[in-house]
């Protein structure tokens, strides 16, 4: 591809079309570099830090497993459903998620939040929420399990819903059957071997059975009720405090954003917790707003007065931009939550 840049000229480079990408190679050729590098250049680098000439999308999200993080209201039946004891999925809540349930999760709320391409590393996520080969398959029938593997839901979410994935894979070919374009690393220098790969698909055929049932559905946007963003502590009306670099302190509460891989700085952090704050004190109390609609307000807020806008007559100086996705990021790991209908 050839692209004028506004400071720079014409550059030529390899351009990731929209659909469904794999990253491909051996062990310690650089996948999950590549991948990195991608999350990363949402926001702008430095010159000379190593990614010169890399660029993704504002909208671009990190997916990834996240043991233990608490979840609130999220409609995952998309993914998992039929849970043994009847439990329900389409508005599912717990404060103990397992490595399956949490990345479905985070596939939701990052479409909810407005994301039009999703990075996946087949490293950090759950291996049964994935894929199932044909061996599983047949030991576990279909009725017997709840996942819906994302490998049959990842050619639905371009097709249908306009939603990219691009996702490193070193272990399983199944998803070659879905790919788009495949890119293969090979001592940190990326080819395009997508010709290659069609070439394999049509040599040695999957065996696997689809097993998505029904077409997924973009579940409708959360309402969150603003009184549970409450950030007051002690005598202090607004307690925002980042004591590392992954940790959120919010009034009483602690989110922990560890997994949360596009946070940047902690200045975004702080930033983060001034514009739940901000929630809270702007809107009714009592109320229940679309989740969306929260973002949008945050948003507004910065275009209109910038970061000073969080913390009017104050002016702090260590604050940093951030997206949206990061500011529900830390919302939906609020374990206080609450969403209207109780949840």
């Amino acid at each position: 591809a050839r692209v004028v840049l506004p400071n720079a000229g014409p550059i030529t480079g390899m351009a990731i079309p929209p659909g469904v990408t794999l990253v491909v190679g051996g062990g310690f050729h650089g996948k999950s570099t590549l991948l990195r590098a991608l999350e990363a250049t949402v926001y702008d680098h430095r010159p000379g830090d190593g990614r010169e000439r890399v660029v993704t999308r504002a909208d671009a999200v990190k997916i990834r497993a996240e043991d233990g993080r608490s979840v609130k209201g999220v409609d995952i039946s998309g993914f998992i459903d039929g849970l043994p004891f009847d439990r329900d999925t389409h508005a599912f809540s717990t404060p103990n998620a397992s490595g399956s349930t949490s990345q479905a999760a985070a596939i939701v709320e990052a479409l909810e939040a407005g994301a039009s391409v999703l990075l996946v590393d087949e490293d950090t996520s759950a291996t049964n929420f994935m894929t199932r080969d044909r061996r599983m398959q047949e030991l576990v029938p279909r009725e017997g399990e709840p996942i819906t593997p994302f490998v049959d839901r990842v050619r639905e979410l371009y097709e249908r819903h306009d939603v990219s994935t691009i996702m490193v894979v070193g272990g399983t070919g199944d998803y070659l059957d879905e790919a788009d374009r495949v890119i293969r690393m090979d001592r940190y220098r990326p080819r395009d071997v997508t010709s290659t790969a069609s070439a394999v698909v049509t040599r040695n055929p999957g065996t696997r059975v689809r097993e998505a049932v029904e077409a997924w559905q973009r579940p409708a946007p959360r309402r969150v009720r603003t009184d549970s963003l409450d950030p007051r502590r002690g005598r202090r009306q607004v307690y925002v405090r980042v004591p590392d670099d992954r940790t959120l302190l919010l009034g009483p509460a602690t989110i922990d954003l560890s997994a949360v891989e596009q946070v940047a700085s902690r200045g975004q952090l702080r930033a983060i917790g001034l514009a739940l704050a901000l929630l809270h004190r702007d809107v009714d109390e009592q109320g229940a707003v679309a989740l969306p609609v929260l973002m949008d307000r945050v948003e507004h807020v910065l275009d209109e007065a910038g970061l000073d806008g969080l913390d009017p007559g104050r002016f702090p100086a260590d604050l940093a931009r951030f997206r949206r996705f990061e500011l529900e990021a830390a919302l939906n790991r609020l374990r206080g939550l609450k969403l209207d209908g109780g949840a």
